[in-house]
């Protein structure tokens, strides 16, 4: 079978890709390119490339392998009208964003950009005592940890801040995800009385701009708030100017537009040693990239294996 794999520099270079099998392979695909990059593929693998119901009505897809968990850049409906199926991988990259999630709270928390720029200027050289205290950081053993998502990305963190010390709470934003083992919370409650808080949902109806304007100036002092589900759910604009009227620190891996405009609110804010943001590589761990490729080529064969 003809395999295609339209946007393979999101898997790396550093990723073998030969158990996939002989492929067709392109670092990037524009939106112009898809359809004829595609029209005699048997299965088609993409991370961030659109496949609707245009390209699959005028190709001979049978198999369309999404190198990732979520699946909105598909349109699943048509896929299953036309019996084209639909396969993701889901769970590979739990343990990266779980690590990233800490990495990015920690250096926020204990204010490493500043003590970096202190020891490898003059700062330290010039100190009369060994050590500095001018940025203070606080313990997470006895602090509020509040998951909005509880989902298996989000019960892993809380597991973690727990075995830190952290007093756990959760928001729920299905509204049915019930977990014994944390505390639930509304999310006004969630916002008051959380001194860090992180975001672990995917962006839906119910979750667009979650945090915005109103609510976000119910965050305690010096509050902690990363995002690390979906660009979307906090709004941009109101969380840029928040930063600058507050004293909270924020920490982003996902935007709602990616790469980052030229006009995002971010750009722009003044008080850059409290906001960090990546460019969206919370699942991407050299591990997890590698199990997802095993995700992948174990949809391929099973595909393939039913078809013979």
């Amino acid at each position: 079978m003809k395999i295609v794999l339209l946007d393979g520099a999101t898997l790396g270079d550093d990723i073998d890709l030969s158990s996939l099998g002989e492929l067709t392979y392109y670092a990037t695909t524009s939106k112009d390119q898809t359809l004829s990059r595609v029209k005699d593929a048997d299965i088609v693998i993409t991370n961030k490339v659109v496949i609707d119901r245009d390209i699959m009505e005028n190709s001979n897809i049978k198999l369309i392998c999404v190198a990732a968990t979520g699946m909105n850049n598909i349109d699943l409906e048509y896929a299953k009208e036309k019996a084209i199926e639909v396969k993701n991988v889901a769970g590979y990259s739990t343990p990266s964003v779980v690590q990233t999630t800490f990495s990015i709270a920690l250096y926020l928390i204990g204010k490493m950009r500043y003590y970096d720029d202190f020891t490898k200027g003059d700062g330290w050289l010039k100190s009369e005592i060994f050590t500095n205290l001018q940025q203070p950081y606080f313990d997470i053993a006895g602090k509020t940890w509040g998951v909005i998502g509880l989902g298996s990305i989000g019960k892993e963190v809380a597991k973690v801040a727990k075995a830190f010390g952290a007093n756990m709470i959760y928001y729920s934003t299905s509204g049915v995800n019930r977990d014994n083992t944390f505390q639930r919370s509304s999310l006004e409650n969630l916002l008051q009385t959380s001194d860090i808080i992180s975001i672990h949902a995917p962006l839906n109806d119910s979750t667009k701009d979650l945090l915005n304007k109103t609510n976000l100036k119910l965050l305690k002092s010096k509050a902690i708030i990363l995002n690390l589900g979906r660009g979307g759910i906090i709004n941009e604009k109101a969380l840029a100017s928040y930063i600058d009227e507050s004293d909270i620190s924020v920490g982003l891996d996902v935007l709602e537009r990616e790469p980052m405009a030229k006009d995002s609110p971010f750009r722009w804010v003044k008080n850059r040693d409290r906001l960090l943001i990546t460019p969206h590589i919370a699942w991407a761990s050299y591990d997890s990239r590698v199990k997802l490729v095993e995700g992948i080529c174990k949809n391929i064969n099973n595909f393939i294996g039913e078809e013979v």
